[in-house]
């Protein structure tokens, strides 16, 4: 016997047909924008080793506005992170971005990196006191930071704190983690202070 289809029951067939086929359309958009993002890393991954063996600003790509600046690490949290020269929307779309207007990666001062907290910085709320950062530079050092404040801050109070003159990272996304709307008035802020290196310490010792 051949079964038929009520046509009172199209409209639901119709719907489910409808609802299906715009699943598997933001499947696949999803599928390309994770590519996308996958294969920007490699672009990102060979430009820093470019930039580690040949020196000075190694675009990802030809048309790209950034540069890598230094690799950041978060050990604990099993992160690796391409840091990009900038703040702008590019930049930041890619990979974490090093504030200009801070200290450069290594130098006296506190230099500030910045994120999106859905992202690159979503390990951030993993992170706690003591944890240990590092962040490789151009010439191939790692500067060694331990997690010493983690710090929620509305925008119109986000100063930072004056520091004693020596070296502090700072890390900065938007928050809540999981916010459903992007661009409120809160951030998160972690606070790692430079630990001493291991190779002066040794050569203070046999010096005294």
């Amino acid at each position: 016997m051949r079964r038929t289809i009520s046509f009172g029951r199209l409209p639901l067939l119709l719907l489910l047909l409808l609802v299906g086929a715009a699943g598997l359309w933001q499947l696949g958009d999803g599928l390309k924008i994770k590519a996308k993002a996958a294969l920007a890393q490699i672009l990102l991954e060979s430009a820093w080793a470019d930039t580690l063996t040949e020196g000075g600003p190694q675009k990802p790509w030809p048309w790209a506005d950034t540069w890598p600046v230094a690799k950041l690490i978060a050990p604990a949290q099993g992160e690796e992170l391409i840091v990009l020269n900038g703040v702008s929307g590019e930049a930041m779309a890619f990979g974490p971005g090093l504030h200009p207007d801070f200290a450069a990666p290594g130098h006296p001062g506190t230099t500030l990196i910045a994120a999106h907290r859905d992202t690159h910085f979503r390990f951030l709320e993993d992170l706690a006191p003591g944890d240990e950062l590092v962040l490789e530079t151009a010439d191939g050092r790692d500067h060694r930071y331990a997690v010493a404040a983690l710090q929620v801050l509305s925008t119109p109070e986000a100063t930072l704190p004056a520091g004693d003159g020596g070296a502090r990272l700072v890390l900065v996304t938007c928050y809540p983690f999981d916010a459903m709307i992007a661009g409120g008035p809160l951030r998160y802020l972690v606070f790692a202070e430079k630990r001493a290196d291991p190779t002066r310490l040794a050569l203070a010792h046999q010096v005294e």
